[in-house]
């Protein structure tokens, strides 16, 4: 906890808004994405789907092949508290639905689907997108399946099984315009993932990292994925990391507050 505090105190004081950018790409990117206003019949939509699970009191096991859960002791949970403890954040779901709006993106991969509402929240903010979501847990995996289903979102493929196998089959030779890490929140496995994901990347892909200041350990993937020959721009957003591979822009690390 006394490294999430001390880590967001150096946050506040580095970060900046929009006025304190120097480079048109994330100028624009602030003031047209990250602080307007969330289009209001896609908020509507993302409540509808927080409802149905935060209304859920349904008890799964659910089979954990990360770092595990700083709250849950056991394995036994409800859907209604996974929604709440482990579920996409209302902030960062408009946020993302404002990014989804913003790039328009064709192709996108999720990694760690949970119970789906981070994945709704991307077909709700993309729904011309094909979007893969990957998740290790059949139980959770079943949950969002049945949300989907509910909601109407038909452009949402979920692939069952450990990262490790389902990750190098799903990224082939296929490019992503959006890939989404919220699977893995230990330092070893996301620069495994980034590594695996960095040849589907094409000069317009957005890579989002949940929880960069989880741990040290994540921090430390954070500095080494931002050192990456292949990476041009960062956003850190304390809550996300934001990977862009813009050749034309030469290398800059950026730090915004919300």
């Amino acid at each position: 906890m006394w490294f999430k505090i001390k880590s967001y105190l150096f946050f506040l004081i580095k970060s900046t808004n929009q006025h304190g950018v120097h480079s048109p790409f994330i100028y624009n990117l602030a003031s047209k994405c990250f602080y307007k206003k969330t289009n209001s019949a896609n908020i509507k939509t993302f409540k509808k789907a927080r409802k149905k699970l935060i209304s859920n009191s349904k008890i799964i096991e659910v089979t954990d092949f990360g770092k595990g859960s700083l709250v849950f002791k056991s394995n036994s949970r409800k859907v209604s508290e996974i929604t709440k403890i482990a579920g996409i954040s209302i902030k960062k779901a408009y946020l993302l639905l404002r990014i989804c709006d913003y790039f328009n993106f064709e192709s996108i991969l999720e990694i760690g689907t949970s119970v789906g509402l981070g994945t709704s929240t991307m077909s709700i903010g993309s729904p011309k997108a094909k979007i893969i979501t990957l998740e290790g847990c059949p139980n959770t995996a079943a949950i969002a399946e049945d949300l989907f289903i509910e909601l109407n979102l038909n452009n949402i493929e979920t692939i069952i099984g450990d990262f490790s196998k389902t990750l190098p089959a799903v990224l082939g030779n296929k490019q992503f315009d959006l890939i989404y890490f919220d699977g893995n929140h230990q330092k070893e496995a996301t620069i495994k993932y980034f590594n695996l994901s960095l040849p589907c990347a094409h000069n317009n892909s957005v890579f989002i990292f949940d929880d960069i200041y989880w741990s040290v350990k994540m921090q430390e993937a954070w500095e080494e994925i931002k050192k990456h020959p292949k990476v041009s721009v960062t956003v850190d957003l304390f809550f996300w990391g934001l990977v862009f591979f813009r050749k034309e822009q030469k290398k800059q690390h950026f730090v915004i507050r919300l």
